[in-house]
């Protein structure tokens, strides 16, 4: 016999994790099309240059790659970002700029396992492609709040910086041909203490007064507008930083007046993200109650990445929701609802000798908009009630042969227990109008 048994890294998802999942992406399918996103799709496998040397030499290592049947070099994709600056590069002439997709799929990433991360997960993204508007980066963090909303959270926080901050002061110390490796080392900060950091910086050739700098610069915080004047002051004349510090303060303004309650996304300095294309604004959300999960929902601006594939300028801002972590978050809060079925009402089957009138119910159901399960064997009543309530139907309808005789139905709500007799006598229409009414006061908590 093989034993079965699923790869390090990956996961077999059941009914109530999977249908938790796809509760989260009609949610964020829904939010992205508020704002005018359309959805594409791009092929699992890329050319292998077409992924390497865009995200950092760590995504390059995590890269799934092998040579196809043809003799070709490939790679599994590890975000959805970089796929989308080759669809852009081969597709915008006829999609026109600015142009705004999103995309929800599986990525893969060969990296260690840890709580919330795998190596085969699912990404949300949303980006807006051909435009430098500060307004993009606007609609970007304003996205991610609404979405985070949506799902029903109230505790988290949206952190923001500007790679263009963290730029300039490297730039003044002395740093920028080593701002990769720095800035990869403070990305770190949060999940590292600040004398780790201090120490891979040190491997990095930063002197000890540098590192200073830059920790101090990294764990600045307060009111925004006392961290604006604070990174003002340490980047100094640096046109490049002063022009992170301007976008950082035109964007809480802008944060502000649509209505997003203070406090909600503050500046975070430490925030550099761990991708190289990254060029301006960046964001990265947590859960207040459980901020080492890490960020729930990321991105930022980069205006170079499709550079790579065409001439034609294509700066685009986008974020992603890492719906698997969140889950996971969720989960641990104890704040995710698990149910074993999408459907809302069980049609017990308590007579096989009324299978046509069965048929019939659900059929009348279901064309009114409910989401029937008829359960295929007559067994014991209560039997089928059990499995019933163990899979997390909110109701079931009960109608045996004296029900039937009398022209009645009993409506049994699950997690209540109590029992409310229908009498329908025959008429499908008064029957499915009587449920749906019920359904109706258990969804309204009645």
């Amino acid at each position: 016999m093989i034993e079965p048994r699923t790869l390090k890294g990956f996961r077999d998802h059941l009914p109530a994790q999977a249908l938790a999942r796809e509760k989260i992406l009609d949610i964020a399918r829904r939010v992205y099309r508020s704002y005018g996103f359309a959805p594409i799709d791009t092929p699992a496998l890329e050319y292998l240059e077409i992924l390497t040397g865009k995200g950092s030499e760590e995504t390059d290592k995590q890269l799934y790659r092998f040579t196809d049947h043809g003799g070709r070099e490939v790679g599994m994709r590890f975000d959805l970002t970089v796929p989308f600056a080759r669809f852009c590069a081969q597709h915008i002439a006829a999609l026109g700029t600015p142009f705004k997709r999103y995309h929800m799929a599986t990525v893969w990433r060969g990296e260690n396992t840890q709580r919330g991360r795998y190596r085969e997960f699912m990404q949300c993204d949303f980006d807006t492609i051909g435009t430098t508007s500060p307004v993009a980066d606007l609609e970007m963090v304003l996205v991610v709040h609404d979405l985070l909303r949506a799902i029903g959270l109230e505790k988290f926080t949206i952190r923001v910086n500007d790679r263009r901050v963290l730029a300039g002061v490297l730039a003044a110390l002395g740093l920028a041909e080593r701002s990769t490796d720095v800035l990869r080392s403070l990305d770190k900060l949060g999940k590292a203490t600040p004398a780790a950091v201090a120490a891979e910086l040190a491997a990095h050739g930063v002197t000890a007064a540098a590192a200073t700098t830059l920790l101090s610069l990294a764990t600045l915080e307060g009111p925004p507008a006392d961290v604006l004047a604070a990174l003002g002051k340490i980047v100094g004349d640096s046109e490049t930083g002063r022009a992170g510090v301007a976008a950082l303060e035109q964007l809480l303004a802008g944060v502000a007046q649509s209505g997003v309650g203070a406090g909600r996304v503050v500046i975070d300095p430490s925030i550099a993200r761990g991708l190289d294309y990254y060029t301006g604004i960046v964001v990265e959300s947590f859960l207040d109650e459980l901020p080492s999960l890490g960020s729930i929902c990321s991105g930022g601006r980069y205006d170079n990445l499709a550079g790579l594939y065409t001439k034609q300028p294509l700066p685009g801002v986008g974020a992603s929701l890492g719906i698997d972590r969140l889950l996971a978050g969720l989960e641990e809060l104890g704040r995710l609802e698990l149910v074993e079925t999408p459907a809302e009402l069980f049609l017990v089957f308590f007579d096989d000798k009324h299978l046509a009138d069965y048929l019939r119910i659900a059929a009348e159901l279901r064309g009114g908009g409910m989401a029937v399960e008829f359960f295929p064997e007559a067994k014991r009543v209560g039997q089928q009630l059990k499995l019933a309530a163990k899979r997390g139907f909110p109701a079931a309808l009960v109608i045996g042969s004296d029900e039937f005789a009398a022209g009645t139905a009993q409506f049994k709500n699950l997690a209540t227990q109590v029992s409310t007799t229908i009498d329908w006598h025959g008429d499908l229409h008064v029957l499915a109008d009587a449920v749906h009414s019920q359904l109706e006061g258990i969804r309204a908590g009645h």
